[in-house]
């Protein structure tokens, strides 16, 4: 047999309770759990808001320093300066196993220190919802780390007879695989030989196989150095001894080549274990593909420009950014380069950036009670190897969804095939262009922005329809068409285009836009520079040849009203509108369609006057619903809700009074397919419609955009994504749709929240009410004014013209009064929010300061306690055995 377990238990035993049996190995104990709790609860934990423990995690391999020399620097030392190694040498075991059972119980007093430190645990379960699986891998890191750097203490402790020089000796040798990644930032090399780098998978919840193989390689070299220096008086001086000090130095040396080069192949590896409940970092399918697909000889350059701090809303997207990219590294192997620079702004770094593009972004936050701005780096460029191409994320924000922009801006810059997109030229000009009503160019829509990451966007006019050629078409209000146009764009559709029609009875953010209005008039001709008649709409904008065509009916007369509403919190907000909210818990039978890719595993879309679309009896074509109100629904005339007048000027009506519900589920989005009513159904080779109608153009509006990417009161809307999802069904390429379904649920800190939220609710009230009563005030100022010019204009001694000149002159100096009057109600107003604004700042910022102390003095009571115990009960058993003659008597 190998080894002896018995002697490697004994050595075992020896070390391990001679560690417990006095007071100062708890204190050791106490100190790492102290300062682990000092490190992980630092003020930037509850910045962040997340409950794990990643302000740890940056420390953790600099908190080893001090404590693993701390438990290794007596484990040699001493046995040489009491003279025990020559007799423990003498024993019948070989050195291997005096060096196994010295190494073992060293890990077992960090590993009892380490259960010690699971309290820290117990405080984020108190705080929060810390997801098991991911604090399970961060503790199964950093028992690895300290195991490898153990071995390390071991052999400082060695080569002295003073435990302090081991000390010593041991925090400079762990300092080597520490602090070797400084050395050279951008050397690959380097980088991967460092135990943070290593550890930082562990961290984010992953057990990486490279990760593991490093750190056992470490503890190998290591314990076999202690091998070869407890073992030298074998080889080393004596006159019957041959001296082989260069012979071992070589095959150390070679040992570490060897395990160095093990590592760089590891590194390649991309075998590992995602154990975070929402396997946040775990990459798709799709994803996987994409990267299997770049070209090693030209591989992708990934460069990532990040703040190291940023503001609490932003700390979970950073996380997730940087555990993706470490895994498109991993994953990407040598086809794949990342590069994640710590980006402080007045750097190199910061100035690199902005070369490619990359503007750090102004972010308002708070700290410790005050405003501050701060500049946040969140950008990525990702190289095309062996080109020129170049896609620039420029901003990573709060709604983002990382991994799906990632693998898309791979795709892109490998320079994949892409398919191609139309867009037909329609009054909402979706692609820019000149508007003759306000006589100013358009910008493109942010939707087509979206679209071009993806897609070879080419805008097409109505008359060149049967001349192109595209995967898919995205037609917005096409009953904006004149009727040749219409015309043209519905022989694209019965000839078997594949298109996605977007119409809306009242578009509230381009209400201009509305099938009722007609058209806009042209600029310019005219003899006197007038503005030309525009021709009508086709179907006076009922666009009734598509809806025939497509065996569908829709109204643009009518509109939904839904009265379910999840957000009761946004009521106010939204009090004068009709906001329709397709909710995948709205009680409906099937709100999303889950036999459709388009809206299978959506959770909600928010939608503005939407219209309603159902099949017409009779219709041969297959009518799939993809988004149902709710039961709470019933459908308003346009009478009912809005007014509006030959010029193209629409006036909403306020929100009319609850109707009967009809406990009817309206459809507002629907896949149309099948062959058309007018063609040989018995002919294989007809052209098959494939339309997907969604009844509200505002969901793809600028506006919701923005809900997105700054999570806008919480919003987790799917509006985009119902719209891409339809592109890439209608074009075949299905590929990103489950990317773009996956939401990382980020764990907060419950507790800390709960118990703020009362002083956050009552600063927002007092805001509320505050701005309440500065309303009231301008609006008596006004009443004034208004009853002043009641009396000029009913005093029958004044004539036309004094009146006029009258009326004038209280307007002025009513608008000069009023102008004053704002301004002190202004400031007012703004004083009292400031000050209830600080009131309940105070008020936080005490109970998190309260729960702070509590979460970093609680993790060491539980050792403390213990060491007190065995420190009472060693007392107790050392008074046993003294005469009571010989003990000091107790003072009176």
């Amino acid at each position: 047999m190998l080894f002896r377990m018995h002697v490697i238990q004994a050595v075992f035993k020896r070390n391990f309770l001679s560690y417990f049996s006095s007071v100062i190995g708890y204190l050791f104990i106490v100190a790492f759990v102290g300062l682990g709790s000092f490190l992980a609860f630092s003020p930037q934990f509850f910045g962040n808001n997340l409950a794990n423990l990643d302000q740890l995690n940056q420390h953790f391999p600099v908190l080893l320093l001090f404590i693993v020399p701390a438990i290794t620097m007596s484990a040699w030392s001493d046995e040489r300066k009491q003279g025990t190694d020559e007799l423990l040498f003498t024993l019948p075991a070989s050195d291997l196993e005096i060096l196994l059972g010295k190494y073992f119980a060293v890990l077992g007093i960090y590993t009892v220190a380490l259960v010690f430190s699971l309290s820290h645990v117990v405080v984020l379960s108190l705080l929060g919802s810390p997801d098991l699986g991911l604090m399970f891998a961060t503790y199964f890191g950093y028992w690895l780390c300290g195991a490898a750097l153990l071995s390390a203490g071991l052999v400082a402790s060695v080569l002295t007879s003073s435990p302090t020089v081991a000390y010593v000796l041991g925090a400079m040798i762990c300092a080597v695989p520490v602090f070797i990644d400084r050395l050279a930032p951008n050397n690959r090399l380097l980088q991967g030989l460092s135990v943070a780098e290593q550890f930082r998978d562990f961290g984010l919840g992953m057990i990486p196989l490279g990760g593991v193989l490093y750190f056992v390689s470490l503890t190998a070299l290591m314990l076999y150095l202690n091998l070869v220096f407890v073992s030298r008086r074998h080889w080393s001086g004596g006159p019957h001894r041959t001296p082989m000090g260069l012979h071992f130095f070589v095959r150390a040396v070679s040992l570490g080549l060897i395990l160095i080069g093990v590592n760089v192949v590891a590194a390649n590896a991309t075998t590992r274990v995602d154990l975070t409940s929402e396997r946040l970092y775990s990459l798709s399918s799709t994803t996987r593909e994409v990267l299997e697909q770049t070209d090693p000889e030209h591989p992708i350059r990934i460069q990532a420009f990040i703040s190291p701090e940023v503001p609490r809303d932003y700390a979970a997207t950073r996380s997730t950014l940087v555990g993706l990219l470490r895994q498109f590294d991993q994953e990407g192997g040598n086809a794949v380069r990342v590069r994640i620079v710590d980006t402080d702004k007045f750097t190199d770094e910061a100035d690199e950036a902005r070369r490619y593009g990359i503007e750090p972004r102004d972010i308002q936050s708070e700290r410790a009670g005050r405003i501050v701005q701060e500049d946040v780096f969140l950008g990525v460029v990702v190289t095309g190897g062996g080109t020129d191409s170049e896609v620039v994320i420029p901003f990573f924000d709060v709604g983002t969804p990382v991994e799906y922009e990632l693998t898309r801006a791979v795709r892109t810059a490998s320079h994949a095939k892409r398919l191609t997109l139309g867009v037909l030229r329609t009054d909402a000009k979706l692609a820019g262009g000149f508007d003759m009503q306000s006589f100013q160019s358009q910008r493109e829509w942010q939707i087509i922005t979206e679209l071009k990451r993806q897609y070879e966007v080419k805008e097409v006019a109505p008359e060149d329809l049967a001349t192109s050629k595209f995967d898919v078409l995205l037609a917005a209000m096409p009953s904006s068409l004149t009727e040749p146009e219409m015309r043209n764009f519905v022989d694209y559709v019965r000839k078997g285009g594949k298109t996605l029609v977007i119409d809306d009875p009242l578009p509230l953010f381009h209400m201009q836009l509305a099938p009722r209005l007609p058209k806009p008039r042209a600029g310019g001709g005219g003899m006197f520079g007038g503005q030309q008649q525009s021709p009508p709409k086709a179907d006076n904008g009922e666009a009734r040849q598509l809806c025939n065509l497509l065996g569908i009916s829709w109204n643009s007369s009518e509109t939904v009203w839904d009265t379910y509403n999840p957000h009761p919190e946004m009521s106010e907000a939204f009090k004068d509108f009709d906001v329709v909210y397709v909710a995948a818990e709205s009680g409906g039978s099937m709100p999303f369609n889950n036999r459709s890719s388009v809206t299978d595993g959506l959770q909600e879309v928010m939608m503005f006057y939407p219209g309603e679309i159902k099949p017409v009896e009779g219709s041969k074509l297959d009518f799939l619903p993809l988004m149902r109100t709710s039961p709470n629904s019933f459908v308003l005339p346009w009478d009912d809700f809005a007014t509006s007048n030959p010029f193209g000027m629409i006036q909403l009506l306020p929100v009319p009074k609850r109707k009967k519900l009809s406990g009817v589920e309206y459809v507002v989005g629907a896949r149309v397919t099948g062959v058309p009513a007018d063609a040989d159904s018995s002919d294989k080779n007809a052209p098959k419609i494939d339309v997907v109608f969604i009844a509200d153009l505002d969901m793809i509006s600028n506006e919701f955009f923005m809900v997105r990417d700054k999570n806008w009161r919480g919003l987790k809307l799917d509006n985009i994504t119902v719209v891409m999802n339809a592109v890439d069904a209608l074009a075949g390429d299905e590929s990103f749709i489950e990317l773009r379904k996956r939401r990382a649920h980020h764990r907060t800190l419950t507790t800390v929240e709960r118990q703020t939220e009362i002083f956050r609710t009552r600063q927002l009230d007092q805001a509320l009410q505050a701005g309440e009563a500065a309303d009231k005030q301008l609006a008596e100022a006004q009443q004034r004014f208004a009853k002043e010019i009641q009396k000029i204009q009913a005093d029958k001694s004044l004539d036309e013209r004094t009146k006029m000149i009258r009326v004038r002159t209280a307007q002025e100096n009513e608008r000069r009064r009023l102008e004053v009057e704002k301004a002190e109600i202004d400031n007012k107003k703004n004083k009292e929010i400031r000050e209830f604004k600080d009131q309940s700042e105070r008020q936080i910022r005490k109970i998190e300061s309260g729960i702070r102390w509590m979460a970093i003095l609680f993790p060491p009571i539980p050792a403390l306690l213990l060491g007190m115990y065995v420190f009472s009960k060693r007392v107790r058993e050392e008074r046993q055995g003294i005469v009571s003659d010989r003990m000091v008597p107790k003072r009176r």
